[in-house]
């Protein structure tokens, strides 16, 4: 038991006024190394632990504390992990998923949000968090005509915040790009890292799907979306370089295949990507043991994997630890530097969520794309 809590139970039983102390004192949940209990408050016929760690039970019972209305869990966490989680309280006959009412700190993403578990040794990138000393890039959204498609898809344009039409610069294209800005917060990492040198001035596309689940899943109509429309699009309305070095392509899930089934499809055009937990599913024999939605994109990874080609010549890849992918992204590592990519892949203590890929943004961005090491002169 964490020893905080044991002390509060020393008091046989403890009063309210020493459990709101209790409360009041500690941050929860309780860190003690590689220990992590999680508490809630309240009264109920049962509460549960829901957390999304591959290899553990989604479900775990948390004990009530004899006399309190505490209820308490502790897990077995290694140094430096991030988990989000939810409590499942029952009382009566209903049951309710509640973010922990102890824990402020919270993640969002496009289906809500959830309570964050930051265990021993985890902190937050200061490259993550917005300065007011760094100058800030612009957005500004733009419409992309589309014959592939029909009629026309919006998306918008980050520009470096000392942008100027007389310079050329690098691009990158962001799947999902505006789930990125909201939840990975991708501008204010651009913005620090082009401060801090760490990458280049760059601009980046932030494209979304109205169908993800079917364009990101190896549809032909996206890659050629994307390298015979967006990119000359671009091409035309910004100063860009004319190098496939300096163009890459980001997608984390069903966007990191997107973005490989795009290079793969339109190789030579893309040189760097920056493929982040690639939902890259294959089967070696029989079905996939994955939903129906999946189909797509094994039969996409299984062709990959006999024919890969060379769809770039750079590639960052990250994955968490804590997620089910993390087999097929290991297992991909090795196909592609069999093809002579020069492939750097990152293991997090984390799971499937924009959290863990905003974390990675900078690893990942300044190995594809190299910032200067001179002093900029106004």
């Amino acid at each position: 038991m964490n020893p905080a809590l044991r002390k509060l139970l020393r008091k046989s039983p403890p009063d309210a006024k020493a459990i709101d102390e209790f409360v009041k004192a500690n941050a929860f949940p309780l860190v003690n190394g590689r220990d992590i209990t999680f508490v809630y408050r309240g009264t109920a016929d049962a509460v549960y632990l829901r957390c999304w760690i591959s290899g553990l039970d989604t479900s775990q019972s948390l004990q009530s504390l004899k006399g309190t209305d505490l209820w308490a869990a502790t897990i077995d966490l290694p140094e430096g992990s991030r988990i989000e989680y939810k409590f499942e309280v029952k009382t009566n006959d209903h049951r309710e998923l509640i973010l922990d009412p102890l824990n402020p700190v919270l993640a969002r993403d496009p289906f809500g949000a959830n309570s964050v578990c930051q265990g021993a040794g985890y902190v937050r990138p200061s490259w993550t968090l917005q300065d007011p000393d760094v100058r800030s890039g612009t957005i500004e959204t733009t419409r992309v005509p589309s014959k592939i498609f029909g009629g026309s898809r919006d998306i918008q344009v980050y520009l470096p915040a000392r942008f100027r039409q007389n310079r050329r610069y690098p691009l990158l294209i962001a799947h999902d790009g505006i789930d990125y800005l909201r939840y990975a917060e991708l501008k204010v990492v651009l913005d620090n890292l082009i401060q801090a040198l760490e990458i280049p001035e760059i601009i980046v596309a932030l494209t979304a799907s109205p169908d993800r689940l079917r364009e990101y899943a190896g549809d032909d109509r996206h890659a050629d979306f994307i390298a015979e429309e967006l990119l000359p699009f671009m091409s035309e309305h910004y100063p860009l370089k004319d190098d496939p070095r300096s163009r890459g392509l980001l997608g984390a899930s069903f966007g990191g295949v997107a973005a490989l089934h795009t290079a793969w499809r339109h190789p030579g055009i893309f040189d760097r990507l920056l493929l982040q937990s690639g939902s890259f599913a294959f089967s070696d024999f029989g079905r996939h043991q994955r939903s129906e939605v999946f189909d797509p994109v094994v039969k996409f990874i299984n062709q990959f994997r006999e024919e890969p080609c060379c769809p770039s010549n750079k590639i960052y890849m990250s994955c968490g630890i804590y997620e089910s992918l993390i087999y097929e992204n290991r297992s991909l590592v090795p196909r592609l530097q069999q093809l002579g990519i020069d492939v750097q892949f990152e293991e997090a203590r984390d799971a499937h969520n924009w959290e863990n890929w905003r974390d990675r943004l900078r690893n990942g961005l300044s190995w594809l794309f190299p910032g200067p090491v001179w002093i900029v002169y106004e």
